[in-house]
């Protein structure tokens, strides 16, 4: 990943959150061209979308945790802190849906919301 979009307040990854994986890469790949890397985890497979060689995105199954919800691209803004980041999103009137919690070899994240409900991940990476 490129060292700018490690740096606090960068846009730096995009996300979808889907009920049919193999029916959102096949639209994509057709749409845009993309690649797709899967790498398994404990609990599912993460996919990795490449565009032109590079990866930009991923794309995974809604958890069960994520409750009902329709499917959705989402993005990261990385923060030094995840766990202060978060508190003060609080502070302001925002809400923790997700507290942070650590992906292994990648970094630490949690999803907020903002005072009007808006929905963000934020990310410290290891």
């Amino acid at each position: 990943m490129d060292e700018k979009l490690k740096q606090h307040g960068a846009i730096s990854w995009s996300e979808l959150l889907t009920v049919d994986v193999a029916a959102a890469k096949s639209f994509y790949e057709t749409l845009f061209g993309w690649n797709y890397e899967d790498t398994p985890t404990d609990c599912m497979t993460y996919t990795i979308v490449k565009a032109n060689g590079e990866e930009v995105a991923g794309i995974m199954s809604i958890p069960p945790e994520a409750g009902p919800m329709p499917p959705a691209w989402g993005m990261y803004v990385t923060v030094d802190d995840v766990d202060d980041a978060s508190q003060k999103a609080v502070d302001l009137g925002g809400k923790i849906l997700m507290p942070p919690k650590d992906i292994p070899e990648v970094g630490r994240f949690c999803v907020i919301s903002d005072p009007q409900g808006a929905l963000l991940s934020i990310i410290s990476y290891f």
